[in-house]
């Protein structure tokens, strides 16, 4: 399978660790490569079709919610029965298959920087957290938790959105601080609200979304969901048949990935060592079976 690392399109607005984002007058173009990171470094070798899922399941996802909060997805850039009249109809009939397949149209929105993390389950850096100080987020947690327990209600814990480097701890009040006090309300109602609806979704199917990320910006003066959504690389995604509180948790996202960087002992520090072919293969078919579970579908 073939591997897009990088593109190259007229009027280019942003290269992230993952995506490529262009301008499109009145839209924009959000293309989610095959670029893998880990501990924010982004690695040498991509990992095949994982642009293709993450763009496709956050559409999925978008549309799943849509009555919960209005989301930026105008469409997928091959959904030519959706794009035909945009006014840029032109400029995406023209892009290669291999770039329509990962590629999103997407309304403009000014962002909120916040990442707007919300937990269900004690894992990661709530779990450290958890254990040296008995808080998630700053906030005070019942006694006695195990690792990988459900929590009783999901936690908001936002941290800032940061261009480079690792993303800090925000607490509620330097959110409304810095956002106002009720666009903190609506980050943390809407977010809780969308986890809670697709943690259900997903555990029918078979998946506990342990937590996630979400991102918020404005348009026309309405909050709405941006950027990507309940994908394998903004989530901690687990096998509910696996389930076993007490311990870490077999999960589809890139665990596989950073446990074999840990075992290797890289520093975490670029540049970053090139993966064997075994984790690549192995990370490919983790994201394709998530997106097949939670969808239904085949990708595209």
């Amino acid at each position: 399978m073939s591997v897009l690392l990088r593109t190259d399109l007229p009027n280019l607005l942003h290269r992230g660790k993952v995506r490529d984002n262009y301008d499109l007058g009145d839209y924009l173009l959000l293309v989610a490569t095959d670029r893998i990171s880990a501990f924010d470094v982004v690695l040498p070798n991509g990992i095949p079709e994982k642009g293709a899922v993450l763009s496709q399941i956050s559409a999925f996802w978008f549309r799943k919610t849509a009555h919960l909060c209005r989301n930026h997805l105008v469409a997928m850039a091959y959904e030519r029965d959706k794009t035909a009249k945009l006014s840029v109809a032109g400029a995406i009939a023209a892009l290669p298959p291999e770039v329509a397949r990962r590629a999103t149209v997407a309304r403009k929105a000014k962002r909120v920087d916040a990442e707007c993390v919300v937990r269900g389950y004690l894992s990661g850096s709530a779990w450290t957290e958890y254990r040296a100080h008995g808080t998630i987020g700053g906030m005070p947690t019942p006694k006695g938790l195990r690792e990988s327990d459900r929590l009783p209600e999901p936690l908001f814990t936002p941290t800032t959105k940061a261009e480079a480097g690792h993303d800090l701890p925000m607490s509620f009040q330097q959110v409304a601080d810095m956002a106002g006090e009720a666009t903190a309300r609506a980050l943390r109602d809407k977010s809780i609200a969308i986890y809670t609806f697709a943690h259900d979704e997903a555990r029918r199917k078979g998946i506990i979304i342990a937590d996630t990320k979400f991102e918020f910006g404005y348009i026309d003066d309405e909050l709405c969901v941006i950027d990507e959504m309940l994908t394998p690389d903004s989530s901690r995604f687990w096998d509910a048949k696996l389930y076993a509180p007490g311990a870490s948790q077999p999960s589809f996202d890139k665990q596989i990935v950073r446990d074999w960087l840990t075992a290797a002992g890289w520093n975490k520090e670029p540049p970053a060592p090139t993966l064997p072919e075994e984790i690549v293969r192995r990370t490919s078919e983790r994201y394709q079976e998530v997106f097949r579970l939670l969808t239904g579908e085949k990708l595209r």
